[in-house]
């Protein structure tokens, strides 16, 4: 009971502002010398936290700032543009294959549809399964990752050898006949995302599992040891919130190649289906048209290409906020 005691007693309360330490976001008066350089003066530093050096130096990287508006704007304009556009995307006009104009900014195909409005759709749900891809990858990834990087052992060995074994199989031949046999009856874009999920998080785990065997050997994991946390605290608690940074730049780009992916499913029969659509399909159906009737094939095209780019970019810029060594930001 004494040495319970002397310990809480010994404990320093994060909590507490401790004398002498700089407090995240606490503002501290510094005072310069006087002398040569002229009478002394006094000036207040406030001292940042995580988040907020995290947040500043994303911000000095300029082309991923760029990316990151242009991504919001596209992202908003799928979502919240149809509500404001005075066509549906199932709506048939007496406008047949009629070029980019006023009243149809990005044509009409065959039959009449609004490809504005076609588009929007279609990107809609792009980013609905490419978000969703993410969110379950990321998450499943990041769990396997945890497990085999911080228990190691057998329970790594199995982990990392059918990681490998996923990774060796070609992805778009499982997709391809999963989501034949799966989606072609759901009718459903929820299921392709599913498929897509399921084979996508192979990569994220495989960065958790080395960021983890390195963070599992610091010594805040060894003092939660010996003050009595268990494993599961310990991997959700401490390791995960330390490996945030390479967790959320792998969930960006997951977000950029389930936009691919998603796109060459669809491009060669195997993804969203009709009666719905989404831009890989609208890509896969202005194909035939590339010559002829370009704005079936290019307009679609380009909202892939703005995406996958923007997204990329953005992640380019979180690595380097979240990456401690960067000494410059690029761009």
């Amino acid at each position: 009971m004494a040495d319970t005691e002397r310990r809480l007693e010994n404990a320093v309360d994060a909590s507490t502002p401790q004398p002498g330490i700089f407090q995240p976001g606490e503002p501290v008066s510094v005072t310069t010398p006087g002398g040569d350089q002229g009478p002394e003066r006094e000036f207040t530093v406030k001292a940042r936290n995580q988040f907020q050096i995290v947040v500043r130096r994303f911000f000095r990287h300029k082309l991923a700032v760029g990316s990151l508006v242009v991504f919001l704007l596209l992202f908003g304009l799928a979502f919240f543009g149809p509500r404001f556009w005075h066509y549906n995307y199932a709506d048939l006009t007496s406008d047949y294959s009629q070029g980019p104009s006023l009243k149809h900014p990005m044509g009409t195909d065959g039959i009449g549809h609004d490809m504005l409005a076609q588009v929007l759709r279609g990107a809609q749900k792009s980013c609905q399964i490419a978000l969703l891809v993410a969110l379950i990858s990321t998450t499943f990834g990041t769990v396997m990752g945890a497990i085999a990087g911080y228990f190691k052992g057998w329970v790594d060995q199995a982990i990392a050898r059918f990681t490998d074994l996923l990774l060796t199989i070609p992805l778009i031949a499982i997709l391809a006949v999963l989501s034949e046999k799966v989606a072609a009856k759901a009718g459903n874009w929820f299921y392709v995302a599913l498929i897509i999920a399921a084979l996508s998080w192979m990569s994220i785990c495989r960065v958790v599992r080395g960021v983890f065997l390195s963070l599992r050997e610091k010594e805040f994991v060894e003092a939660a040891r010996a003050l009595g946390a268990s494993d599961r605290r310990i991997i959700f608690r401490h390791l995960i919130p330390n490996a945030a940074g390479p967790i959320i730049v792998n969930a960006t780009l997951t977000v950029a190649i389930a936009i691919l992916v998603e796109t060459a499913l669809s491009y060669i029969g195997f993804g969203v289906h009709l009666p719905d659509t989404s831009l890989g399909l609208l890509v896969q159906q202005g194909s035939g048209a590339a010559q002829s009737r370009p704005w079936l094939f290019y307009f679609p095209g380009l909202y892939i290409i703005l995406i996958a780019l923007t997204i990329n970019f953005v992640g380019d810029g979180l690595r380097d906020a979240f990456d401690p060594t960067q000494t410059r930001v690029r761009a």
